[in-house]
């Protein structure tokens, strides 16, 4: 018998909130975590808004001496690591059977940008410490290490689509026995100048409605919609088999059905128009899982509030779920988070499963008049109970045209 793989923490450090319960609650509320960009100044970007994460101190946490070492993205994964590890029970277990799976899709960006500006004017004032905290696995070796987790551990990377494609190996590896615990997930720390520049000649980012306040310049699905937000978080996941958890009294908040994973294989940067790799993620996901569409009844879209990605994603769920994508809710909560990179596929999943638990889906705010290429039931008029809901499927995207998706169950 296949092993069922359930979630038993979740911590995050987001745009909307220090803790998962805090970004929950926000996002339940409609709250926007999009303002100002105050980590440096826009003045030379052409670009005023971001979705930061507000009062994070990294010294107050681990000290100045070790704070001073790690990038940002290392300091925001370790936090969401410890809450996530503490609100699953700190599971006990043989260190070498739990493990790290947790992606990024730019790594220490800033680390290296501060350090080139060091080698152009004192090259002997390079930090020592300047290598190994720039990688894209280095917040896997400081969550590793922090927890003493000596299990498999490695980081995936794949753009928009890394937090997905991270936990969705994560539970195949538990599936296959591979490691008791895995602590699964993403982060980006992507609000830095160079990467907002470049978004900014590739006109990709979004700006408010005319004379409106910042918090309006994510609008999914809108008819008016002209990019999105980027942002900057951490999300992680503890996963473990369903019989392990159960047998150690932990309370899973839902269960990991599986993913599903493509390419678009048609251009860097822009979607498939007829989301052709969305399509096929899907297909694949619900294959994988057993699970017919008319069974889902929630999915947290990719929804980045660019002109091309909202419709081709639309058109993606009409293909796959027929009929039923008229009776289907879908919302994107980066229309609060702004997008979160790596950690953008993590936080969704996560999303999916405290609907699944509260039986409540957050909604899609800033939808006052929808494209009509954009025909769905995008939860735009708040939060919305649905007690009886019981699978959700979360989508993700990323440029390169990678796509994930993953497929969650209501725990019983």
């Amino acid at each position: 018998m296949t092993a069922r793989i359930v979630i038993t923490g979740i911590g995050a450090v987001t745009p909307v909130g220090s803790t998962i319960d805090e970004t929950w609650q926000s996002l339940l509320a409609g709250r926007s975590g999009l303002g100002p960009i105050t980590l440096f100044d826009p003045a030379r970007i052409g670009c005023t808004v971001a979705a930061e994460v507000k009062g994070f101190d990294a010294e107050a946490q681990f000290g100045r001496r070790e704070a001073r070492k790690m990038d940002r993205v290392s300091a925001l994964s370790l936090h969401a690591a410890r809450e996530a590890y503490a609100n699953a029970g700190s599971p006990v277990v043989e260190p070498s059977r739990a493990g790290v799976v947790f992606g990024t899709a730019v790594g220490g960006m800033q680390m290296v940008i501060d350090q080139a500006a060091i080698l152009a004017e004192r090259p002997d004032r390079l930090s020592p410490h300047f290598l190994p905290n720039f990688l894209v696995d280095t917040p896997t070796s400081y969550i590793a290490t922090d927890l003493q987790l000596r299990g498999p551990n490695f980081a995936v990377v794949s753009a928009c689509a890394t937090g997905a494609h991270a936990i969705g190996v994560a539970g195949e590896m538990l599936r296959r026995g591979e490691a008791d615990v895995i602590l699964a997930g993403g982060a980006d720390a992507g609000v830095i100048e160079v990467l907002l520049a470049g978004f900014t000649v590739m006109k990709a980012l979004g700006t408010p409605r005319p004379g409106e306040e910042l918090t309006t310049s994510s609008r999914p699905f809108d008819v008016t919609r002209n990019g999105f937000v980027l942002g900057e978080g951490a999300v992680v996941l503890v996963l473990e088999r369903l019989d392990d958890a159960l047998a150690r009294g932990a309370e899973p908040i839902a269960e990991l059905l599986g993913y599903g994973a493509s390419n678009d294989a048609f251009h860097i940067a822009a979607p498939h128009p007829e989301g052709v790799g969305v399509i096929e993620m899907m297909r694949a996901a619900l294959d994988r899982t057993g699970v017919r569409p008319e069974e889902v009844g929630y999915v947290n879209a990719h929804g980045t509030s660019t002109p091309l990605n909202d419709p081709a994603e639309t058109s993606a769920i009409r293909a796959v779920f027929g009929s039923h994508a008229d009776r289907l809710p879908v919302s994107s909560t980066k229309s609060m988070t702004g997008h979160l990179l790596g950690a953008a596929g993590a936080l969704e999943t996560a999303v999916c499963a405290l609907a699944l638990r509260d039986g409540i889906v957050p909604p899609t705010i800033n939808l006052r008049e929808a494209d009509p290429e954009c025909d769905l039931d995008y939860v735009a008029e708040g939060a919305r109970r649905i007690p009886d809901l019981e699978v959700a499927l979360s989508n993700s995207m990323g440029l390169g045209g990678h796509n994930g998706c993953t497929v969650l169950r209501r725990h019983r």
